[in-house]
């Protein structure tokens, strides 16, 4: 996906590397030691159908180059580019496919399955958007099989048309059946691949740990997945999506479209820039009308999908299922604060710091910055304007959540590693993928030499370790703890990885819900605390 330097020829021959699925043979690339197979369809679906097998094939079907992404209401060029490389692709309704990487094709290296869910919210993004997400490093590092999966988003995955009639029972929860379809083609596919069907960790960032989230919370995917990942996906004053709301919202979309109950059939054949402009109105019109925004994103039925795992009970049926949960120190921006100053954050002298400290947080200005010291020793006072709440409450309280319930680990970490950028920049949302994919050789703008070799090779291994056995220790790296309420145990992957044991309850005590996140240092020489790095959920 990107630049790579070559050691030897690719090769992709008319009879290799060629493996046989249920429904017909991909032919595919061999890149040094890993086999890659791009754009392989895992189901197939008209608009608002849930999704269903692919049809069989004759013959052979190339799979060396990627399918195409879903399309997007809004295709946004981040403002991040550099600190978050993105790859935009072509745009289609028809997304249903998925990528692989993987060091054998035979049925008897029944080696772990990592399936990755990519970020973007329910609305934007793909499995291959950011260069972060190439997986022949981690296929090649952890001889691990690695899927990534695009599937259907915004208005034709997650709009919930079932008051329109039965036809349309599952129209709110499209994309999330269409990663149950992808895990589904895993399991009657991935031994060819030289994956082990028994043993499939799903991982995700952002939105896609969200979907983590929900599938466990999703019966249709019980028995599919062994292990998960949830990675900045859960954020504390948060809620479901109601299903009256979506219904709500799905109103006021006919509405624009001109079509009614009589007519509703039309939606399914309507230009995709037409249903597009008739939602995005849609979504400013019902959040004007309730005060708060609603969007896109799983709907709570209790049915199909049971809700968040954040404000339900965890369902028995996937009790069983250890968990890695956690969060990056600055994450994104919610910070609604317009201060600005000039240069790096770490070249402001000891005063100005206090005066900004000051004017973000008031009287408890100081005791936020001191609990910030006692929570990160190594760090500086300034970071405390930077530093996220909702992401890392939210994902440690998970974490105590699932032990409470008695269910299996759960392994809470925070990424809090400071980049080169602008002098010193606090992790952004994103930062920490490059390093549990084994790619932050490849990011220029968070490679510290020396440094980022060590953590990758500490992340992915954890990653890898947790993928093969549910248990992320491993030589090179200290005893990572579950967590509990009580022990408040939590791993910080930083220049040196450490456990800490309620090591910021005091600063999360004291900081504002929506005070300060995160973390650039400057565009054009500025920088506006609460305007950094960002790509969407």
């Amino acid at each position: 996906m990107y630049p790579r330097k070559l050691t030897r020829a690719v090769i992709s021959n008319h009879d290799y590397p060629v493996v046989e699925t249920k429904a017909g043979r991909l032919r595919g690339l061999l890149e040094e030691d890993v086999f890659i197979f791009r754009g392989v369809q895992y189901a197939e679906a008209a608009r608002y159908e849930m999704p269903r097998k692919v049809t069989p094939w004759e013959g052979t079907k190339e799979a060396v180059i990627y399918g195409p992404v879903c399309k997007e209401i809004n295709t946004q060029i981040a403002h991040d580019e550099y600190n978050v490389p993105h790859y935009h692709y072509i745009q289609d309704e028809n997304c249903l496919n998925l990528n692989i990487w993987t060091k054998h094709i035979d049925t008897g290296a029944k080696r772990p399955v990592m399936v990755w869910f990519h970020g973007g919210g329910y609305a934007t993004g793909s499995s291959i958007e950011l260069y972060a997400y190439d997986g022949m490093e981690l296929a090649e590092f952890g001889d691990v099989v690695v899927v990534s999966v695009n599937h259907r988003l915004n208005c034709i995955g997650y709009l919930d048309l079932s008051g329109y009639g039965e036809k349309y029972k599952y129209t709110g929860n499209l994309g999330q059946a269409d990663l149950v379809a992808s895990l589904q083609w895993v399991q009657e596919n991935i031994a060819g691949f030289g994956g082990d069907p028994g043993n499939v960790m799903i991982f995700g960032q952002s939105g896609g740990g969200g979907k983590v989230d929900s599938l466990l919370q999703t019966p249709a995917a019980d028995g599919l997945y062994h292990k998960a990942s949830i990675q900045s996906g859960l954020f504390a004053g948060g809620s479901d999506r109601l299903q009256k709301d979506a219904q709500a919202l799905a109103d006021l979309v006919v509405k624009n479209l001109g079509l009614t109950r009589e007519t509703i059939e039309e939606i399914e054949k309507i230009p995709y820039y037409k249903l597009a402009r008739a939602a995005r109105k849609a979504e400013q019109e019902i959040s004007e009308m309730l005060g708060r925004r609603v969007s896109w994103a799983p709907v709570k039925d209790d049915d199909y999908f049971m809700g968040s795992g954040l404000y339900n009970p965890f369902r028995e049926e996937t009790k069983h299922i250890p968990v890695l949960v956690g969060s990056v120190q600055g994450e994104f921006d919610q910070n609604y604060n317009n201060v600005f100053a000039e240069g790096s954050k770490n070249d402001w002298d000891d005063a100005f710091v206090d005066s900004l400290i000051e004017k973000i947080h008031g009287d408890k200005g100081q005791e936020i910055a001191a609990a910030y010291l006692k929570a990160y020793p190594m760090k500086r006072k300034v970071d405390c304007l930077f530093t996220n709440k909702s992401c890392r409450t939210a994902s440690r309280d998970y974490a105590f959540l699932r032990a409470g319930q008695g269910c299996a680990p759960a392994y809470n970490w925070v990424f809090a590693l400071e980049c080169p950028l602008n002098n010193g920049t606090i992790a952004w949302h994103n930062a920490e993928e490059a390093y549990m994919f084994h790619n932050a050789n490849y990011l220029e703008a968070s490679y510290i030499p020396g440094v980022s070799e060590r953590l990758q090779d500490i992340m992915t291994g954890a990653w890898v370790a947790f993928a093969k056995t549910g248990d992320p220790n491993h030589v090179g790296m200290r005893i990572w703890t579950p967590a509990t309420r009580e022990n408040g145990a939590c791993m910080i992957f930083d220049e040196e990885t450490y456990p800490a044991f309620h090591h910021d309850d005091e600063l999360m005590e004291l900081l504002p819900l929506r005070g300060v996140m995160p973390a650039t240092n400057a565009r054009k020489g500025l920088v506006k605390l609460g305007g950094g790095p960002r790509q969407s959920l």
